[in-house]
């Protein structure tokens, strides 16, 4: 990315809070029918929503001084993506114990018998035919049987155990900003569809973490909504930034981040018409999603978490051909991801990590679907993971009314990730130290 994007993206943090401050009320753009002395009561507006609330985006603006260990914690480039199955995924379907004859007993019906054969005992979904060539090409690692003790079937409360990181506590900040305090410089998105709120585990951020769809997104709420009331904005932020009456340096920083990020926002968006991916991503939500990590990476804004929610996972009626759209739509958008990223030599930067809120129980229920269970793989993607299995399937025999045991808890796969990928200290973040998995290569 040039340096002129930079510039502007580095000072541009009064001009999102006054494009904020207007789409709370609904309203997609500034009101441009309006003066310099108008213009300038919204900026002052925007900036002491700053000073009040610290709502920017990080990747518009980060002002406050570091301290040398800030600096020093995260210092690497390595980019996590989490991709939240949202509903509760079906792990039994997904990472298949074929060779157990108890599999075929708890699911008569919606066992899978067309897997695809990892080893002798395990198989994969039919739907997960790029993640299997992922496996292949020594780029994806499968977690088995992730949970924690006690678990909740509440998708809320499970959710929010997930998302806190806290299996006893109610707590109301996230796992991933309170990681995101220990590297400040950091930028991080949710990339969200219309009207998706931000996830609880990003509460805790030491600046907002912006929500987006898409890059015209961020143009379109900057800038006005018709063609002339575009040239009005562009004519005025002009005058207003050049120089005139000696005024205060806060005035001067309101007028001079408002240019910069109107400016910024347009080189944001040629830089999304401008991106050609190297392979091609499915159209669908999650592969748009992936799409736009990929063009942000490709930007250089210094990404370093992107979080994405795929919904849907709740199959307790005709889940067959349900789960498989799913499962397809997870593989093919997280395969043209990773191999996009490694067409352009990125593929030992990015790490995708997939979690869902629980499993399903071990049989089927009467409406050819599964109800809510415990344990369930995750799927770590990206060219520096330990590839293969890690820990054994839970097994069959013995299950807590129908719940699949968890072998790993969940938050050991966040303290791994927390210190050995992106270089922030687990046991600050988690609240006690986990031991780690071995996932990671180099490690």
């Amino acid at each position: 990315m040039s340096s002129g994007v930079s510039a502007g993206l580095t000072e541009a943090a009064c001009g999102v809070a006054i494009g904020d401050r207007y789409a709370a009320s609904g309203i997609r753009s500034f009101p441009m029918r309006t003066d310099r002395r108008d213009f300038l009561r919204f900026s002052l507006a925007g900036s002491s929503m700053v000073a009040l609330t610290g709502a920017i985006p990080n990747f518009l603006g980060h002002t406050a001084a570091q301290s040398p260990q800030a600096q020093q914690a995260g210092a690497r480039d390595t980019i996590l993506v989490v991709v939240q199955l949202t509903g509760g995924n079906d792990g039994l379907n997904t990472v298949i114990p074929h060779s157990d004859p108890n599999y075929a007993r708890l699911r008569p019906t919606l066992r899978i018998q067309n897997f695809l054969r990892v080893n002798d005992t395990i198989g994969l979904h039919p739907s997960l035919t790029g993640m299997q060539s992922l496996l292949q090409d020594n780029a994806m690692c499968i977690v088995q049987g992730v949970g924690y003790p006690n678990p909740s079937q509440s998708h809320f409360r499970s959710m929010d155990i997930w998302h806190a990181a806290a299996t006893t506590d109610v707590l109301n900040e996230g796992w991933v900003g309170r990681a995101l305090r220990h590297i400040p410089a950091a930028t991080s998105f949710h990339l969200a569809n219309p009207n998706e709120a931000a996830p609880l585990a990003l509460t805790g951020a030491p600046s907002r973490v912006p929500s987006i769809g898409t890059l015209d997104d961020f143009t379109q709420r900057l800038q006005a909504a018709s063609a002339p009331d575009r040239r009005q904005q562009r004519d005025l932020l002009d005058s207003v930034s050049r120089p005139g009456n000696p005024q205060s340096s806060m005035l001067d920083f309101v007028q001079r981040t408002a240019v910069q990020t109107y400016a910024s926002s347009q080189r944001l968006a040629q830089i999304g018409r401008d991106y050609q991916p190297r392979v091609p991503y499915p159209t669908t939500a999650l592969g748009n999603h992936l799409k736009l990590a990929a063009q942000l990476i490709d930007a250089g804004l210094g990404a370093r978490l992107f979080y994405v929610t795929h919904d849907g996972f709740d199959t307790h009626a005709a889940q067959l051909p349900a789960h498989a759209n799913l499962l397809r739509d997870v593989s093919e958008a997280i395969t043209a991801f990773y191999r996009d990223m490694a067409a352009r030599g990125q593929g030992n930067r990015v790490l995708i990590m997939t979690f869902s809120e629980f499993g399903r129980r071990g049989h089927e229920n009467g409406s050819q679907g599964t109800d809510h269970g415990s344990g369930a793989p995750m799927f770590l993607v990206g060219g520096r993971v330990r590839s293969g299995l890690v820990g054994d399937h839970p097994g069959l025999v013995n299950l807590d009314q129908g719940n699949l045991p968890h072998r790993i808890d969940f938050r050991q796969v966040y303290a791994t990730v927390l210190d050995q990928w992106l270089g922030v200290p687990s046991r600050q973040v988690l609240g006690q130290a986990y031991d780690h998995v071995n996932v990671l290569r180099g490690a």
